[in-house]
C-alpha cells in the first residue's frame, strides 16, 4: 500500500485489515471473508446507498493470483444486467503502476450478512435464496436471468425479493451463516457432471445444470444431489440420471474419468415425473431437459425459456442476452508484471455507475 493516503481517500481499519477507500464510503463492517478476499458492507454518505466493498488478499502474490484477480475484475465489468449484481466502482489508492499492490471493488445489491439473510439494493429488501421460503413461486423469476449466464450458480449466489425478482450476487461474494451451506460443499452439489469429470470443454450449459438442481430444490425443499465428495457427487447424480452411455464416455478427455465411469455399476434412469409426482408436470419437464448428463443434449437457455412451463411468465421483449465475453487475455500465460499492468489499465478505464440518491429514488 502507498505510504501516504491518496487525496480524497481515507483509511479505515476493520478487523486488522486496512481499507483505503474514497471518503464518501463510511461505516465499514466486515460481513464475509475467505481465502481470496474480504467483504465489508458500507454506506455512501453522498447518496445514502448501501454497498458491498470487496478487497482481494494480496492479488499479486503470484501469477495465478494475479490472473484470477484480473479475470474477476473483467467479469464484474462485463456483467451488465438488472438481475445481476452491478459493479458500481473499482479503484486503487496507489497512484502509479510501480506502487500498485491492491484494489477494491464496490458493488450494489450487497449481501449485508445479518441473521435474516437480507440483501439491500438501495431501498429494496432482498433475501438470499432459501428453498423452503420460496419453494413454488420463485421459479418463474429465472425467466429473465437464464440467458447469457456462464458462472457457477448455487442458492447462496441468488437473492429474491417480495416481488419474486431474482438477482445473481457477486460470484463468491454471498456468505450464509448456516455451516451446512458454506464453502466448497455447496458448490459441489450444483456442479455439472462434466466439470467433476474434467471434461475440459465447457459451454453455457454447465449453468443450465446448476439451474436445474436449484429448481428441483425449490420444488422439493431439499438438495437433489447432496454428495459428500466429488466421487460421491457423481454417484448421487447417476442414481437419478442413470449411468452414462458409451457415447458419453467416449467424449471424456480424461482416461481416468473414462475408467472410473466404466467401473460404475449399471443404474437405470429414474422417472422424474414419478419422483416429483406432486409437482406441475410442465415444471418437471423443464428439470428433465436441464439435468441431462451429456451437455451437448442439455437444453440451452433460449430453448428452456421456450418450454410451455414458462409461457405465462415470459416477457420476451425484456429478455436480454449478454454480449460474448472475450477470454483471449484470460487464457494467456503472462508474467506477473503484465497481469498487474492489465489490471491497472482495466481499473483506470472503468466508468463508475451513477447511483440515484435516496431523495431521487423515492
Amino acid at each position: 500500500m502507498s505510504s501516504r493516503t491518496r487525496p480524497g481517500y481515507c483509511r479505515q481499519d476493520v478487523n486488522k485489515t486496512t481499507w483505503e477507500v474514497p471518503e464518501q464510503y463510511r461505516e465499514l463492517k466486515q460481513v464475509g471473508t475467505g481465502a481470496y478476499g474480504t467483504v465489508c458492507s458500507a454506506v455512501n454518505f453522498r447518496t445514502g446507498t448501501k454497498v458491498a466493498i470487496k478487497k482481494l488478499h494480496r492479488p499479486f502474490q503470484s501469477e495465478l493470483f494475479a490472473k484470477r484477480a484480473y479475470r474477476e475484475l473483467r467479469l464484474l465489468k462485463h456483467m451488465k444486467h438488472e438481475n445481476v449484481i452491478g459493479l458500481v466502482d473499482v479503484f486503487t489508492a496507489d497512484l502509479s503502476l510501480d506502487r500498485f499492490h491492491d484494489f477494491i471493488s464496490i458493488l450494489l445489491a450487497s449481501f449485508i450478512g445479518n441473521q435474516e439473510d437480507r440483501v439491500v439494493d438501495g431501498f429494496t429488501k432482498w433475501r438470499v435464496l432459501r428453498m423452503p421460503l420460496v419453494r413454488g413461486n420463485a421459479i418463474p423469476c429465472y425467466n429473465s436471468t437464464l440467458r447469457g449466464v456462464k458462472e457457477d450458480l448455487k442458492p447462496g449466489n441468488l437473492a429474491v425479493n417480495q416481488e419474486c425478482e431474482l438477482k445473481i450476487l457477486d460470484f463468491g461474494l454471498a456468505r450464509q451463516a448456516d455451516s451446512e451451506m458454506t464453502g466448497y460443499v455447496v458448490t459441489r452439489w450444483y456442479r455439472a457432471p462434466e466439470v467433476i469429470l474434467s471434461w475440459m470443454h465447457y459451454t453455457q450449459t454447465v449453468d443450465i445444470w446448476s439451474v436445474g438442481c436449484i429448481m428441483a430444490e425449490m420444488l422439493s425443499g431439499k438438495p437433489l444431489f447432496k454428495g459428500n465428495d466429488h466421487l460421491d457427487q457423481l454417484t448421487e447424480i447417476m442414481k437419478i440420471t442413470g449411468t452414462p452411455t458409451q457415447d458419453f464416455i467416449t467424449k471424456l478427455q480424461s482416461q481416468d474419468a473414462k475408467n472410473y465411469v466404466k467401473s460404475l455399476p449399471k443404474v437405470q434412469k429414474k422417472d422424474l415425473q414419478e419422483l416429483f409426482s406432486k409437482v406441475n408436470p410442465q415444471a418437471v419437464t423443464v428439470i428433465e431437459c436441464m439435468l441431462l448428463l451429456d451437455p451437448e443434449s442439455r437444453v440451452t437457455a433460449a430453448e428452456a425459456l421456450a418450454l410451455p412451463y414458462f409461457s405465462e411468465f415470459r416477457e420476451p421483449e425484456e429478455e436480454t442476452e449478454a454480449q460474448p465475453y472475450d477470454h483471449s487475455v484470460d487464457n494467456s500465460d503472462l508474467p506477473l508484471e503484465q497481469w498487474k499492468r492489465h489490471t491497472f489499465t482495466e481499473i483506470l478505464s472503468f466508468q463508475p455507475q451513477v447511483v440515484e440518491s435516496r431523495e431521487t429514488a423515492l
